[in-house]
């Protein structure tokens, strides 16, 4: 893993060890690494995911990385919208207000 400690680690490290090792190692360390699919994809089927889930808590994290990895703000939205005919209206208002904000801090 990289030198830098994860979020998962410096929030939870302490309280939930094993949480953090198994975030770091297993769902960063090996699940985003597998080669079938670009971290890119990873990022815009997790966003999409979680906005469909209402796990809003996440979600910042995860929009911010998928920015990182490739995802335009455009494919965020678009993907959102798509979301909206499946998981709900409100679910979707609720996760275009949180990347509002993240895009508007974001060059």
């Amino acid at each position: 893993m990289a030198d830098k400690p994860t979020v998962t680690r410096t929030t939870l490290g302490d309280f939930a060890p094993k949480f953090a090792d198994l975030t770091d190692d297993v769902l960063f360390g090996d699940i985003w690494e597998r080669p079938n699919l670009s971290k890119r994809d990873r990022s815009l089927i997790t966003v999409s995911t979680l906005t469909a889930l209402y796990r809003l808590e996440q979600l910042p994290f995860h929009i911010e990385r998928a920015l990182d990895n490739g995802v335009t703000k455009d494919e965020i939205i678009e993907a959102m919208t798509h979301v909206a005919f499946y998981a709900g209206w409100p679910t979707t208002v609720s996760a275009l207000g949180i990347a509002k904000k993240i895009f508007e801090k974001t060059p």
